[in-house]
């Protein structure tokens, strides 16, 4: 299935495994990396927790707010967070208009605010993310998606919710890899969640998620979300760019199969023509500018 996921941790055999590890890629940002002293690290650190409570604790009031203010905040404080933890946020091409499954590849926790920061709608998250300290009860007030990835039968009702709010006229943003990659390969995307599209009739907007260096951003394998906190923060010149690429009709595709395939396919040729940084792709780059564009899921 697909659903925003942390290190992490197949407990079932159906459940997808990427082969990114903390010490094989993470641990390793690239040659052009940099880092910042000890000191602008906990000031950035000190900085994104406060951001990210701020927004649990005005999360309230902001559910209050009409339809169109409320994504507008929720842009605003998804940039407020990427930027107070040290990333700059590069955005390119243009989001569809009206109710759209939104897919993206999956290398870190960070995906959430930078996909949030462009594309609002609702997010599909397992379950085991409510039980995270401060972020998950933010997700759950800020109308997450929860999945059990560990019941199958569970499975239709979960595309059925996604289709309930597609309907509904908003969007529903998911990584259907279903477990992060660092960003040296990436996995099958699951198709179950581009059944709601076909269902509801509606298009799916694929976004390619780019860092670099990569090695800070990714939060793969056992890693700690502590030490993953950490990385971020102290990472030089880390830049995050999200790519909004050309939204896939689903009228065009016999299943929903065949439209994952399709999506998986325009992220991927959007991987090939265009050069990023990875622990194991080098290639040259120059630091991204900020974008006034942003908002998730």
């Amino acid at each position: 299935m697909t659903a925003v996921t942390g290190p992490g941790a197949a407990v079932s055999p159906w459940l997808p495994t990427a082969p990114c590890t903390p010490g094989r890629c993470a641990a390793h940002p690239g040659p052009a990396a940099t880092t910042v002293g000890p000191a602008r690290a906990v000031v950035r650190l000190a900085a994104g927790l406060a951001t990210v409570v701020t927004g649990l604790l005005l999360a309230p009031l902001v559910a209050l707010l009409p339809a169109a203010a409320r994504r507008a905040a929720t842009r605003r404080w998804c940039r407020a967070v990427v930027r107070a933890f040290g990333v700059r946020l590069r955005v390119t091409g243009v989001p569809a208009a009206g109710p759209v499954l939104v897919v993206a590849n999956h290398v870190s926790w960070l995906d959430i605010p930078l996909v949030a920061a462009v594309l609002p709608g609702r997010m599909l998250a397992k379950t085991e993310v409510r039980s995270w300290p401060v972020l998950g009860r933010l997700a759950a007030r800020g109308g997450t998606l929860f999945i059990d990835r560990d019941r199958l039968r569970a499975l239709p009702g979960t595309v059925g919710a996604i289709g309930a709010v597609l309907a509904g006229g908003d969007r529903v943003i998911v990584f259907p890899e279903g477990s992060t990659w660092c960003g040296r390969a990436a996995g099958a995307f699951r198709p179950a969640a581009f059944q709601a599209a076909l269902d509801i009739g509606v298009g799916v907007q694929p976004v390619r998620l780019v860092y670099g260096p990569a090695g800070p951003a990714a939060f793969v394998g056992d890693d700690p979300l502590v030490a993953s906190l950490w990385r971020i923060a102290t990472a030089g010149g880390l830049t995050a760019e999200v790519r909004i690429l050309d939204p896939l009709p689903g009228g065009r595709y016999p299943d929903r199969r065949a439209l994952a395939a399709a999506a998986q396919r325009a992220i991927a040729s959007d991987s090939a023509n265009r050069s990023f940084r990875s622990v194991h792709q080098r290639v040259s780059s120059s630091p991204a500018s900020e974008s006034s564009l942003r908002t998730p899921a």
